[in-house]
């Protein structure tokens, strides 16, 4: 591993930093429009997306999301106050309690996911640029990423 960082890689970091930062707060913007707060978005998104063979469980949705467990907890409730998502008991296990998504849930999230489709297809070949950059260093490289 190397362990010196040239101009050109704190820039390169720097860069993916922005972009990176430039679509969260189009999510952001999108999802509050949309009438809901981000992380509610990205809930309904991480249940619509998991794996297959993840069980959709409040822990597996903390994990994904990268939050605590019990504020998952509670954006489920806001949610499940909202109509957007159920709960129901595991078919297995009835100690546990499994996640879905509405028809209204299903509804937003994919007006949601849309607009954020068409928006990674306009700003993301600058993202993908600048993850590029990053991951193959810029030696022997001079190229430019598209202007702000």
């Amino acid at each position: 591993m190397e362990k010196t960082l040239t101009l050109d890689d704190y820039r390169s970091l720097a860069e993916l930093r922005h972009q990176l930062r430039r679509f969260l707060h189009f999510s952001e913007k999108a999802a509050k429009a949309a009438g809901m707060e981000p992380r509610q978005h990205q809930l309904l998104l991480a249940l619509k997306g998991l794996p297959p063979g993840v069980r959709p469980r409040i822990g597996e949705l903390a994990e994904r999301l990268q939050i605590q467990h019990h504020s998952t907890v509670e954006l489920v409730n806001r949610l499940s106050a909202r109509g957007l998502v159920r709960r129901r008991r595991g078919n297995e296990d009835r100690r546990e309690v499994h996640l879905s998504l509405t028809s209204k849930g299903e509804r937003l999230l994919q007006d949601l996911s849309l607009y954020h489709r068409q928006e990674l297809r306009s700003a993301g070949p600058a993202l993908v640029a600048a993850l590029r950059r990053v991951m193959g260093g810029v030696k022997g490289s001079r190229a430019r990423l598209p202007a702000d």
